[in-house]
């Protein structure tokens, strides 16, 4: 009898021993979602800031809730295509958008009526990363810093066009501000995503160009462009030779991207939460900061609470931004 007893409870041990090894071996035991891919649709080109980051993220989402997490490149009208495919996919978490501040802070901003609610449409799930934007001059440009650029353009008004990834993207609208700030007047060349501009700004068929940090990073250490400043009220650690536009040139300038997963509206909670949970774990990876840190990224990962909130803000600052510009997309 008491060999008996002694096997039962062996066994009940094992029993606990294996379920508690399964859970802290990965989350795929545990989560809630269907045993199918998930996939995540990125609303710009591919080789962008917005796709660099979501290819990092995504096969560690994937380790982690034991499922394939695809990336779908959709773009087209500054990220409003893919974010309005997302908006009407079924809300059942397998269907998530990488958004961006131009797809859910600047255009719902810009268009009367807006194409979406980033709010209201959308369920925010964490914000994933934030990265200056940079700004960049051809190397037969005769000028080397910002002040001398800024001198070009008053001396020929008109005559110097700046490159950026979309009308109505981030780097769009930091070149409205700084021609605002700085009094100038260039020209805007919009481009379907980061690749074609830097490709045209190589060549010398825009002069400037104003671009997210991450993927134009490269092509500033190789020289094949020159880095005039960085957008954001601190340098960059990752190239601290690149002034601030404040420090540069424009006092009191600041713009920052950034970039976070989303979901449809209506989207269960439990799911929202069990994303949300993931991607701040991995975002607090020394492998993932290393990685954002490469690309000119910094790793932030918050509540879907605290990622609803500073949409709002963003939505109500670039408003604010557009009406005082008098900038519309239509």
């Amino acid at each position: 009898m008491k060999k008996n007893n002694r096997f039962k409870w062996l066994g009940i041990f094992t029993s606990v021993l294996a379920a508690g090894v399964l859970g802290s071996s990965g989350a795929a035991a545990q989560t809630a979602f269907a045993d199918r891919p998930i996939r995540i649709v990125v609303p710009y080109p591919a080789g962008g800031t917005t796709d660099l980051l979501a290819r990092a993220v995504a096969p560690r989402l994937g380790e982690r809730l034991g499922r394939t997490v695809v990336i779908d490149n959709r773009p087209g009208a500054g990220g409003v295509i893919g974010s309005q495919q997302v908006a009407k996919s079924p809300a059942d978490g397998h269907s998530l958008v990488f958004a961006s501040i131009a797809s859910h802070g600047i255009i719902p901003a810009l268009q009367t009526p807006p194409p979406y609610d980033p709010v209201t449409d959308f369920v925010p799930i964490s914000l994933v990363a934030s990265t200056p934007n940079v700004l960049l001059a051809n190397t037969n440009l005769p000028v080397q810093n910002l002040k001398e650029l800024i001198a070009l353009a008053k001396a020929k008004p008109g005559t110097i066009n700046f490159g950026s990834t979309s009308h109505g993207g981030s780097p769009h609208m930091s070149g409205e501000l700084f021609k605002s700030m700085a009094g100038l007047d260039i020209v805007h060349v919009p481009y379907k995503g980061g690749s074609p501009m830097l490709v045209d700004l190589i060549g010398g068929q825009v002069s400037v160009g104003i671009d997210n940090l991450p993927s134009s990073m490269a092509f500033i250490k190789s020289g094949k462009v020159r880095a005039l400043a960085v957008t954001t009220t601190k340098r960059w650690p990752g190239a601290p030779e690149i002034p601030t536009m404040a420090e540069a040139g424009v006092p009191g300038y600041d713009v920052s991207a950034w970039f976070g997963l989303m979901a449809p509206a209506g989207t269960p909670q439990p799911l929202v939460d069990e994303l949300s949970r993931h991607l701040m774990a991995i975002l607090r990876t020394p492998e993932i900061e290393k990685q954002f840190f490469d690309l000119g990224a910094q790793p932030v990962g918050d509540t879907p609470a605290q990622f609803k909130a500073f949409i709002v803000g963003e939505r109500d600052k670039w408003s604010g931004v557009a009406k005082s510009n008098n900038i519309k997309l239509n």
